[in-house]
């Protein structure tokens, strides 16, 4: 066969069509399930206890969409669309939000070892050493001066050691006030001036406009060590707690059950809610796990557990979805769980 030189063309044009396609990035973010991985891999407590089942860690996956991404998501089921200024603020560049979603992962992680340390009766100590910024609104004064990564130790000379120390300093303070900052940036000490703002989705109180996360110094014993890759974000940390105090304590809490679940946790062991839950119920599923524990945001119309149970029954789930405000209460489920096999 000879080609002719519209032959070429046409071969060119295709070529450039599917190319476009396939990776271009639109300004629109695709989510869907991921995975429900077994813990027992991604934790390891030294010398800790092995157990029938295993914790899940559930995942969804996301990235910046492609035109054929974007055609495919709007057609299968449990995917979904959003405009990428909704996940990523404008100035923030791609880096920058996945260092945030890595520096919120090392924060569940560690909350989670100081829930179940505790709650083992385990030997723990933590030390403090300044804020980090986790994200900035673009609408509040700090969206020009401040970057996500930034770490805050100081404000008019006071030195900061824990987010509750800047936010109780700045609500002391009135809209209008400027205040100093001292920032670490890049092995860099930076000083920076910030003017106060009511911020309207905080009932009016003063602020710069930054969410933030402690950047805490936790040392144990025994110690315990995570390999959780490329996973970013808070919501793991229930989990992480769960399967921490599981190889911390001779009894098998999973009692030969594969347990998953989602939501994030504080240093008190409260379980606070997460974006996503239906797609990972849909994760979980397909793993083939038994019981899924859900923020229950204190009954709440439209809660996280109300979610996940209506995604359950959507795709006809098997699996237990348990409604849960604390740790404790997991693990007291999972314990009556025991109790109830055993008896």
């Amino acid at each position: 066969m000879q080609f002719t030189k519209r032959h070429i063309i046409t071969m060119i044009a295709v070529m450039a069509i599917a190319l476009f396609i396939s990776i271009y990035k639109l300004p629109y973010y695709v989510y869907k399930p991921g995975g429900a991985d077994a813990l027992n891999s991604i934790v390891q407590v030294e010398n800790g206890h092995k157990s029938e089942g295993d914790m899940h860690l559930v995942t969804i996956r996301g990235g910046q969409a492609t035109p054929i991404q974007y055609l495919l998501a709007k057609i299968l089921p449990h995917q979904e669309v959003l405009p990428l200024r909704n996940i990523r603020p404008e100035g923030v560049s791609e880096d920058e939000y996945f260092h945030a979603q890595l520096k919120m992962m090392e924060s569940s992680q560690e909350k989670a070892i100081v829930v179940a340390y505790e709650a083992a009766n385990e030997e723990i100590n933590i030390t403090y050493n300044g804020v980090y910024v986790v994200s900035v609104d673009e609408k509040m004064p700090a969206s020009d001066v401040l970057k996500p990564g930034d770490r805050i130790t100081g404000i008019n000379g006071h030195p900061i050691e824990k987010a509750n120390d800047l936010i109780d300093y700045v609500g002391s303070k009135q809209a209008g006030e400027i205040i100093t900052v001292d920032v670490e940036r890049d092995d860099r000490k930076l000083t920076k001036k910030i003017p106060l703002k009511n911020f309207p989705e905080n009932d009016n109180k003063p602020g710069i406009g930054i969410k933030l996360v402690t950047d805490r110094a936790v040392q144990v014993n025994p110690d315990v060590n995570f390999s959780s890759g490329k996973i970013g974000g808070p919501s793991a940390g229930l989990m992480f707690s769960l399967e921490i105090y599981d190889q911390l304590t001779e009894t098998d809490i999973t009692q030969g059950y594969q347990v998953a679940g989602t939501g994030e946790i504080d240093y008190q062991g409260n379980v606070l809610p997460i974006g996503g839950i239906k797609k990972k119920v849909v994760a979980a599923d397909e793993e083939g796990c038994d019981i899924f524990f859900a923020p229950n945001e204190n009954g709440a119309t439209d809660s996280n557990y109300e979610r996940a149970v209506a995604s359950a029954e959507e795709i006809n789930s098997d699996m237990k979805v348990v409604p849960v405000d604390t740790f404790s209460e997991a693990l007291e489920y999972l314990k009556q769980l025991q109790s109830t096999e055993e008896g």
